[in-house]
């Protein structure tokens, strides 16, 4: 298995927060999923200055690139509209 950091910013419009309130739920429910397959390390809401959630990041672990981009064909952000900009990059977790 190949671990990867996406990093993924949120559209930047009026309607962008309530997009990402609706998909939520299917996303979550999703990352649980992927917690369960064992690949999903870690995971968070990026936050702006005033705490207002406008993108994520994940640590997720998969055979290698195509899964990932299979997965996120699937993944309900993507599929919502939520996030705009998504950049995956090839990563190590340090076991400290």
């Amino acid at each position: 298995m190949q671990q990867f950091l996406l990093i993924a910013r949120d559209g930047r419009d009026e309607h962008a927060l309530e997009r990402r309130m609706a998909a939520r739920p299917a996303h979550f429910e999703r990352a649980a999923q992927l917690k369960m397959s064992g690949n999903f390390i870690l995971g968070g809401a990026l936050l702006d200055e005033s705490g207002i959630m406008n993108g994520s990041m994940m640590v997720v672990q998969f055979p290698d690139r195509a899964a990932v981009d299979e997965w996120l064909r699937t993944e309900p952000y993507v599929l919502g509209n939520v996030w705009e900009e998504v950049e995956v990059q090839p990563f190590k977790v340090a076991v400290v």
